[in-house]
């Protein structure tokens, strides 16, 4: 049987491609967005799935359009065949810390 990662390895791919195109689009729209990344469990896909989007500052973060972030990350979800419940529940803001290593899954 195959692993849950090779499993959805092809909407993994998908999910990248969805949201960085998610991610050029708020680069050019909120001030002081960043990058985003995403994080799964794939053995509790897709409940596990969340996607973390970053800003420069905690004002930036504070102000910024977190309607505008829930539905460019819905859009990604339904592009990629992907149905949860509450959008909300998925998504998370953070601000970046100064650099101490590698970010991650960054888009």
């Amino acid at each position: 049987m195959p692993s849950p990662k090779r499993k959805y390895s092809g909407i993994e791919r998908e999910l990248i491609r969805a949201l960085t195109q998610a991610c050029e689009t708020a680069k050019s729209e909120i001030v002081g967005f960043q990058w985003l990344t995403h994080e799964v469990d794939y053995e509790r896909f897709p409940q596990s799935l969340r996607v973390i989007w970053m800003f420069d500052s905690e004002a930036h973060k504070a102000g910024s359009d977190k309607a505008r972030m829930l539905a460019l990350t819905q859009a990604a979800f339904e592009e990629v065949g992907i149905s949860v419940t509450s959008i909300a529940e998925h998504v998370a803001f953070a601000v970046e810390q100064p650099a101490r290593g590698k970010r991650g899954q960054g888009h």
